[in-house]
């Protein structure tokens, strides 16, 4: 019965880790642990409690973001596959404007500081479901930064080619973020 462990694995962003979760497969199928508070624990993340969870279902092509609320972010794909977008939008952080890719799959999550933007990128054929659990309830007109997905000078490497302007693959709202740069000069 193969068993992968529960791994962390930091990132050139402060404060933003991908995390390999346990899991164990046999005949049947897998077993993976999205989340086990000891496992956390020992690799220094002190998350209490979450207050929201989410999922949302995209199909492949769909852009979602970049948000950074000021919350902690515990984020991966439960079916599917997807390229998850992060950028430190944090000022005064080490890394400010910094950007990450990782391919999401199951059994990989990535976990944020707050003010870390969050996006990505359904990759797969089909539907893409992209589970989201927050450490405060998401409130319109939170504390936090969203910044435009396709601002050139965040460089990230978008797999599939999208109209920006198909509103089935890039919300009207996502479209009309500011660049990095807007956002610095405000």
């Amino acid at each position: 019965m193969p068993v992968r462990p529960f791994q962390v694995e930091p990132t050139e962003i402060s404060g933003l880790n991908v995390i390999e979760m346990k899991q164990v497969s046999d005949e049947r199928g897998t077993v993976r642990e999205l989340f086990r508070s000891s496992d956390m624990e020992d690799a220094g993340f002190a998350l209490a409690r979450w207050a929201q969870v989410n999922v949302t279902a995209s199909r492949q092509g769909v852009v979602r973001g970049l948000h950074g609320e000021e919350m902690t972010k515990l984020v991966t794909v439960v079916a599917g596959s997807a390229l998850g977008a992060y950028l430190d939008a944090r000022r005064g952080s080490e890394t400010f404007g910094r950007t990450v890719t990782v391919d999401l799959r199951p059994g990989r999550a990535v976990l944020l500081a707050p003010g870390i933007c969050n996006g990505f990128q359904a990759t797969a054929d089909g539907w893409t479901e992209y589970f989201y659990c927050f450490d405060r309830e998401w409130q319109p007109g939170m504390e936090g930064v969203a910044v435009n997905a396709f601002d050139p000078a965040l460089g990230i490497p978008w797999p599939l080619a999208i109209d920006g302007s198909d509103r089935s693959l890039l919300s009207e709202k996502d479209a009309a973020l500011p660049m990095l740069a807007d956002i610095v000069t405000a």
